[in-house]
C-alpha cells in the first residue's frame, strides 16, 4: 500500500462492538483495515494517534434546511450556500447530508432540483451532500408547521415526475401526507423511482397511516410533530408508528421538539436500528439567539428553540452531535447505539448503506473522531480530513 493514512490508538466503533485499541487503515479514500491494533498491516503513510477519543462512523444529517445563516433553496447563491454549509457543518461531525427543500410553485421546484442535482453531480469540498429531500409541497395544511401556507399544493402526479426527471437520482426521500387526494398514486410514483416516501405534516389518522404503511411509506418524518398523537381511544398516527416492524423513524433529540419521556417511548418500541437522529435544522443552527427566516417566515430563536411569531416550532437550531449526545444522557441510550441512530440507521434508510455508515473494510472513510460528550476533534470525507483540531 502507498500513501496511506493510519488513525492508532482509537476507541473504534464498529456496528457491534467498541475495539480498543482500535486501528482504521485509509487508501484512496476507502477504508482498507478495521480491527485491533495488533492486527493491522504495516504499512507508510500519515499515522494519526487517536489516544483517548472515539472513532466513530461520520455522522449523516438526512433532514436539515440549512445552519450558519445558510438557508437552503435560494436560487441566487446555490452553489455558494451548498459550498459555504459543506464547508461548516464537518465541525459538527456530519460528513453527509440531505438538502431538505420545498418551493412556492411546481415550476419553481422542478427548477431547484435541477440546479442542485448539477451541484451535486460535480460535488463540493466539506461534507457530501448526498442528495434532496423534498418536504412538501403535498403536505397536509392543516398540520403546515412551519412551512408556507401558500406554498402547499395537493400531490400531483405531473409534478412528481418532473421532479424525478430534473433529480436523475438525486431526490432520496419526499415527505407526503397519505390522506390528500392523489397521494397513494404520486407516492407509487416516487417509490418505484427509488425515492423513499416519508409521512408527517399530516391528519391520518390510525387506519389511513396502517394503509399507508402497508403500502409505499416506509419512513417517519419528524416522529411525534406535526402529526395525530397517541389517545387510548384513538391511537392516531403515533399509535401505527409504535406497532410498526418495519418502519424507520427521525426524531429531533434536542429535547425541545420531543420530551426526553417520550424519546424513551419510542427508542423502547422501535429498537435503536430503526430510530434516525436528524436535526431538521434551518439558518441559525450554530448561531446566537435572535431573528431569522424560514421558508418566507420570521423566526425567533430564543433559549436554542426556534419558534414563529404565533409560537410554533419553526424547524431547529439543533447540531447532529449534540442530538447524538442527548439520546445518550437523556433517555439512557448506550453512545454505541446512539452513534449508530446517526450513521448506520440513516444510510439503511435511505439507501447508501454500501459505501457510509459504518466502519468496515470497503466503505467510504468518512469518519469522525469525537470524545465521549461528542466535541468534534477530527472529520474525515471521503479520506480528506476538512476539520481537524487534534
Amino acid at each position: 500500500m502507498k500513501d496511506s493514512m493510519i488513525l492508532d490508538y482509537a476507541n473504534l466503533y464498529t456496528p457491534r462492538e467498541i475495539i480498543f485499541p482500535g486501528t482504521v487503515v485509509v487508501e484512496e479514500g476507502r477504508i482498507v483495515y478495521a480491527g485491533q491494533m495488533d492486527n493491522a498491516p504495516r504499512v507508510q503513510g500519515q499515522r494519526l494517534d487517536l489516544r483517548g477519543k472515539q472513532l466513530i462512523p461520520g455522522l449523516m444529517d438526512v433532514h436539515v434546511h440549512g445552519g450558519h445563516n445558510i438557508t437552503f433553496g435560494n436560487m441566487e447563491h446555490l452553489e455558494e450556500d451548498l459550498r459555504s454549509y459543506s464547508g461548516w457543518v464537518v465541525e459538527n461531525g456530519v460528513t453527509g447530508y440531505l438538502t431538505s427543500i420545498t418551493h412556492a410553485t411546481a415550476e419553481g421546484l422542478v427548477e431547484m432540483v435541477g440546479a442542485y442535482a448539477d451541484l451535486m453531480e460535480h460535488g463540493v469540498p466539506g461534507a457530501e451532500p448526498l442528495g434532496i429531500h423534498l418536504e412538501g409541497p403535498f403536505i397536509n395544511v392543516n398540520k403546515k408547521g412551519a412551512q408556507n401556507p401558500d406554498w402547499i399544493r395537493d400531490p400531483d402526479p405531473d409534478e412528481a415526475l418532473a421532479c424525478i426527471k430534473a433529480g436523475r437520482g438525486w431526490v432520496k426521500q419526499v415527505t407526503m401526507a397519505p390522506e390528500l387526494p392523489n397521494a397513494h398514486e404520486v407516492a407509487r410514483i416516487y417509490r418505484r423511482a427509488g425515492v423513499v416516501v416519508a409521512v408527517a405534516h399530516s391528519t391520518a389518522d390510525y387506519q389511513t397511516a396502517l394503509k399507508a404503511f402497508a403500502g409505499d411509506w416506509t419512513h417517519i418524518t419528524h416522529t411525534f410533530n406535526a402529526m395525530e398523537g397517541l389517545h387510548h381511544r384513538d391511537p392516531g398516527m403515533i399509535g401505527a408508528v409504535l406497532e410498526s416492524d418495519q418502519l424507520t423513524a427521525e426524531l429531533i433529540a434536542d429535547t425541545i421538539h420531543v420530551h426526553p419521556g417520550a424519546m424513551k417511548v419510542l427508542v423502547r418500541m422501535l429498537g435503536t436500528d430503526r430510530v434516525v437522529l436528524i436535526t431538521d435544522a434551518m439558518e441559525a443552527a450554530g448561531l446566537p439567539d435572535g431573528e431569522y427566516a424560514l421558508l418566507g417566515h420570521k423566526v425567533m430563536v430564543k433559549d436554542g428553540a426556534a419558534r414563529l411569531q404565533d409560537g410554533t416550532l419553526a424547524g431547529s437550531a439543533a447540531l447532529l452531535n449534540q442530538c447524538v449526545a442527548n439520546v445518550h444522557r437523556e433517555v439512557g441510550v448506550p453512545l454505541l447505539d446512539a452513534v449508530k441512530m446517526a450513521t448506520l440507521n440513516p444510510a439503511r434508510a435511505m439507501g447508501f448503506v454500501s459505501r457510509l455508515g459504518s466502519i468496515e473494510v470497503g466503505k467510504d472513510a468518512s469518519l469522525t473522531v469525537v470524545d465521549e460528550n461528542m466535541h468534534v476533534y477530527l472529520t474525515m470525507v471521503r479520506g480528506s480530513i476538512e476539520f481537524n483540531r487534534l
